[in-house]
Formats: C-alpha cells, structure tokens, sequence
C-alpha cells in the first residue's frame, strides 16, 4: 500500500514525497519501539528518476539503486521507516537523510546533512568494522573506520555518535601515515573524537586494544586538539593481560585514553580496564615556553571506574583547570600473571609535569606545567603504593575522597589535602595515610585539614615544612603526626588525635631538625591528644652544628591521657601553655623551656629531667603529683649541673 502511494506521488511530480498517514505514523513508532533498524525488506516499487525539488521520502521498503549515481534535486529529505536504501550514490543539493539510513552499501555526496543531530551506531551496517576476535589488519580497519565515520558523520551535522551494543578490537600500535613522516605518534594512531561532538557509549559497548608488541607506547582512544569533547559510557579494556612485558617495571603499553591538548573535555561514566600502562593520560602539545606550546584546558573525569590499570589510573602531566569527580580506582599496579609486577609510579592518580633547573643560571625551566586542579568525591582500594600524588604542582585540591591508600605530595605549592576520609587495609596500615614532603622556592602554602584518618601506623608524615595541619581526625593509629626536616614554617593545630593503639604516639620529631614549628590548639574541648605511650615524642632534634638556634613552639594544647611528653636529646623547645595529664619527661636535652603548663602525674615525677641537661627553665607551672615519697614535683638527676636548670614560681600539689 504504501508503495503504491510512493509510486502515485512520484508520478504526479508532487513537492512532497510522504508516507504520512496516521496508521503509517502509528506503524513507524510500534517499529522503533519494538524492533531494531531497518527491519522492513520489501522492495520499493518506485526509483528516484522523477523526485522533485523539497520532495521528503520516507522509507518504509528497500530501495536499491543497482550501482546508479543519482544527482537529486534541491532540498531533497529522506526520513526513515524500517526501510534503507542501498548499492549506489546520492548527490544532494540540500536536504537531509535520516541517520538510519547510512551504511558502507551507500554512498552520499554533495550539500547535505542528518536529520538528526544524534547518529546511531550499528556495526552491522559498516562493513569495514568487525566485532569479535579478530587480526591485526582487521582491527586497523576498525580503528580507521569508526575514527572516519565519527568526524563523517560530524561533517553531515551530528553532535551526538551513538553507540548501543558492539564489542571490537582496535589495532592502535602501527603507523599509518604515507608522509615521509613515518615516526609514531600514539595520539595520531589512536581513534580520534573530533571537536564540538559527543562520543556516547551504553553499558553494552566494549572497546579493546588489540594487543601490543615491543616499546610501544600507546592509546586507545585519544582527544587530540579538539574542543568541546564528551565521551560517556562504554567500556575501554586493554591488553594487560595479553602482550609480555620486558621487566616487571616496563613502561610500554597503552593507555586506554589521551587528552592531549583538549578544551572543555567530559569523560563521563566510562569503564577503564587492564591499560597496559595506564587508564588516561593528560598532557599537552609542546612545551610551555615553546610558541606552538597548547595546554590542555578545562577537563572533568567524573563518575568513571578505573579497575586493573597497570602503572598508574589517571597520569596529568601538562594541564589547566582539571576536575577529577566521583570516580572509584581499584587494584591500581597491582602485579598481574607473569612478568607484570604492574609497573613504576602505583598510585591511581600521579600529577607529574616535567621541569628542570638551568645548569648555568639554576633558572627554574617549566617544560610542563600542572595548575587548578581539584581531585574530590573518589573513591580508591588497593593500589599498589598510593592513591593520588602531586610530585609537582601548583594549586592542587584533592577533598573529600575515601582512600585506603596514601596521599602524598613532594614539589607542591598551594596544594590542599583536606576533608578526605582514609581507612587502612591490612596491606596500607603499615605505611603513613599522607606521606608529604619536597623542599625549595617552589614549595610554600600548602594545607593539610579536615582529614579523618584510621588504622595506619602514620596518620601524618610530614617533611620539610611549608605546611599547616590542622583539624585533622587521626583515630587509632600508631602515631598521629610526624615531623622531620623541618625548616620552613610549618604550624600543627587543633587536631584530635585519639588512639587505643599500644604504644600509641600523638606528634612524633625524630633524628631530625625541626625550626620555624608551632604546635598548638585553643579549643581543647574538640582538639586533643589521648594517646596510650606518648603525646610528644621528640628525640635527636636539632643536634647538629648550625641547628643550636632552632625552635619549636608548643603552647595552649591539651593533653588529655596519662601518656608522657618526651624530650630526649632534643635543642629548642619552648612548652607553655599547656595542660597535661601526664608528667614531662627531659632527657639529655638543652634549650627547653616549660612554662605555665598544667601537669598532672599520677604515677611518675611531674617534671622528670635525667641525663645531662643544660639551659632549662621550669617556670610557673602548677604541678600535681602522688606527694607518697615515691616522687618529686621537678626531678632533676644529679648528672645534671643544678645551675643548668632554672626553675622559678611553680606550685607543686
């Protein structure tokens, strides 16, 4: 019937060609909902010889062109009805064509574009595109194919490449350019996402990497100087599992997918797993002083899974203004089968742009450049060494996370660790929850706050100063916070540190300098120490030649077990302040001031200083002790020269 009707408009040369009938509209919308594309095979009994100018066919029968060219009239539309139309080119002069009506069996030219600005992807369709296991040649097709038929189908009007269920290897290791130009570029190699366009994915679409040899290092899937990018769904696997590896620290691969250069860049619930080298890689085209130097810019990685990534999950190395949201990363690094002792690096994200220091000026020399990134709402298992590392980086927040696998910093300037929450496996409780640390005129406002940290043997290791850690939870772990190498300023406060651990520890300096230190906190009703062995733990602290004028503030904290203050060969402490339910102990120390502390001993001295002290001071301290002859308020060896110790206007209860 509606054949007929084709055949009836075509003969009268009408404007328009259309099925439109309401038992036809009702028919078309049934088929979509209950069938897949083009399920209709009767033939069309009409051609295209006499269509006329804004003729709109629907095709709702096979039309078969039988190898013709046809050149059409302007503004020519064909709509999709079940139908397709086959064996032969279409040259437009204006018009559109439905996207379901595409395939490797038609050809199109001319001025024309989709109807729709979403196009649906149906492997079957496309000749050129194999699913399954397959060769090497024939996953190069694939890659070239998909890759032509996204920036195509761009060209015909689509913003949205749709993809359902597909499951194909992509060969991405080989080079395929004919210019004299035969070095291998793995963004070039990879399937490219063109601009202004939005590579959509379902739950049921798998895309692999067929595997690589050698030192290859390559990519899947690559967004390379292109804007406005969305990738979403779908699943990226790589070849961990299928190529060999040199040494269990190989760095050749691939990643699953390359931002190199991108603007306003969304990957957005994508699966990544089994990247030989790594999940996603983020860098830019030339170096930041160079004229054609194109950083990337403005890139959100949310609501992605990361699972089994060799190496590392998320590498940045070159970029600005990155948000990495509410993904999960698990088993990052972790070795795998033989020969894959999962690679260098092992945290799940590593910021890690390159720079140097001019061996001639010692001018720093920024190749690469990492600033305004925020990495929050992750959450991270069982990576092989941590979960997110700034080496280097300016401007770095990572909040809000749930990690079992330590933070860390070393060349980091205003960077903040804060508000995230860390809970030790049996496998990380051995090792420090923020590991930080880095040295130099690039190292300076950097924060640690907010955290809630438990079961690790070091909730905070902190080195070399430039860093405030503050209003931090550190709940049963071996040792609150340590410090070591401490010159810059650094200022610890208002943290609760609470533990049932044995042998608990809250602060910790030890075999080490520590200048420029100030511990305290004012609200001792939330901020505290109650810990098992001791609250301070300060031993071989500013012993060397040229640290005799270091200095370590500790004042207004409250120390709420009958844990000890230990000061043992340490130099430059000023105590004051404080209120303590556990006695001071100094030990082979010089330059100790305690002054107007609250001290309450109940089974020790108050104050105990032994060994051979010098230059210390005990001044207005109030002092409760068990007055049972057992012990003294102040307790001072005799090894000590009395005249070495000053003590003035303390009250002993």
């Amino acid at each position: 019937m509606k054949s007929i009707i084709y055949s009836l408009l075509l003969f009268i040369c009408s404007i328009t060609i259309s099925c439109s009938n309401d038992n036809f509209e009702e028919m078309v919308l049934n088929s979509e909902a209950d069938l897949p594309p083009n399920v209709i095979t009767t033939p069309c009994d009409f051609d295209l010889s006499n269509v006329a100018t804004d003729a709109t066919i629907i095709l709702n029968c096979i039309l078969d062109l039988k190898g013709e060219t046809i050149t059409l009239p302007p503004n020519v539309k064909f709509e999709f009805g079940g139908g397709d139309i086959k064996n032969g080119k279409l040259i437009f002069n204006g018009g559109t064509i439905a996207g379901e009506l595409l395939s490797s069996n038609l050809q199109i030219e001319g001025n024309v574009k989709l109807k729709e600005p979403t196009f649906k992807f149906f492997a079957s369709r496309w000749e050129d595109i194999v699913e399954g296991s397959t060769t090497s040649p024939i996953a190069l097709k694939n890659n070239a194919e998909l890759e032509r038929l996204m920036f195509w189908t761009k060209e015909l009007g689509a913003t949205t490449f749709e993809i359902g269920k597909f499951d194909a290897y992509f060969e991405v290791s080989k080079v395929t350019s004919t210019t004299t130009n035969q070095n291998f570029y793995p963004h070039l190699e990879a399937i490219n996402v063109p601009s202004d366009f939005h590579l959509k994915m379902s739950d049921q679409t798998t895309l692999r990497v067929f595997p690589t040899e050698g030192k290859i290092a390559a990519s899947l899937m690559a967004v390379h100087e292109a804007s406005n990018v969305t990738i979403s769904g779908g699943h990226l696997v790589g070849d961990r599992e299928l190529r060999k590896y040199e040494s269990a620290n190989a760095e050749h691969g691939t990643h699953l997918c390359k931002i190199r250069s991108g603007n306003n860049v969304i990957i957005d619930n994508v699966k990544f797993s089994l990247g030989s080298v790594g999940g996603i890689d983020i860098n830019s085209t030339g170096f930041s002083f160079n004229a054609d130097y194109n950083p990337t810019r403005n890139v959100v990685i949310k609501n992605c899974t990361f699972d089994k990534v060799r190496m590392m999950s998320i590498a940045l190395t070159d970029g600005r203004n990155i948000t990495i949201d509410n993904n999960t990363f698990i088993d990052t690094a972790l070795p795998m089968g033989s020969g894959d002792g999962g690679g260098v690096v092992a945290f799940a994200i590593n910021l890690e742009p390159v720079r140097s220091r001019d061996p001639n000026t010692g001018e720093l020399v920024n190749y690469q450049i990492v600033q305004d990134v925020v990495i929050k709402n992750n959450t991270e298992r069982g990576s092989r060494i941590g979960s997110f590392n700034v080496f280097i980086g300016d401007r770095i927040t990572l909040e809000n996370n749930t990690v079992e696998n330590k933070m860390a910093w070393s060349l980091a300037s205003n960077t903040k660790i804060r508000n995230n929450t860390f809970i030790a496996s049996e496998k990380s409780s051995g090792v420090p929850a923020i590991d930080v640390g880095g040295t130099g005129d690039t190292v300076f406002d950097n924060e640690i706050s907010g955290n809630k940290i438990s079961g690790y043997g070091v909730a905070i290791s902190a080195y070399f100063g430039e860093v405030n850690i503050f209003h931090n939870e550190l709940i049963d772990n071996s040792s609150g916070i340590q410090l070591k190498n401490i010159e810059k300023e650094t200022v610890v406060y208002e943290n609760l540190i609470k533990s049932s651990v044995p042998s608990s520890r809250g602060i910790s300096i030890q075999s080490t300098f520590a200048n420029n230190v100030t511990i305290r906190s004012h609200n001792t009703s939330q901020y505290y120490i109650d810990v098992k062995t001791n609250h301070l733990y300060f031993v071989a602290v500013n012993e060397e030649a040229g640290q005799e004028n270091y200095l370590v503030n500790i004042n207004n904290n409250n120390f709420d077990s009958s844990a000890s203050v230990v000061f043992s060969r340490t130099r430059g402490v000023n105590y004051s302040n404080n209120m303590s339910k556990g006695p001071i102990q100094v030990v082979n120390a010089s330059k100790i001031d305690l002054s107007s502390n609250d001290i309450t001993a109940s089974n020790s001295h108050g104050i105990a200083i032994t060994g051979v002290n010098t230059t210390i001071k005990a001044n207005l301290n109030t002092i409760d002790f068990p007055n049972d002859g057992r012990f003294e308020c102040i307790s001072i060896a005799d090894t000590t020269n009395p005249s070495e110790v000053i003590l003035s206007g303390n009250v002993c209860n």
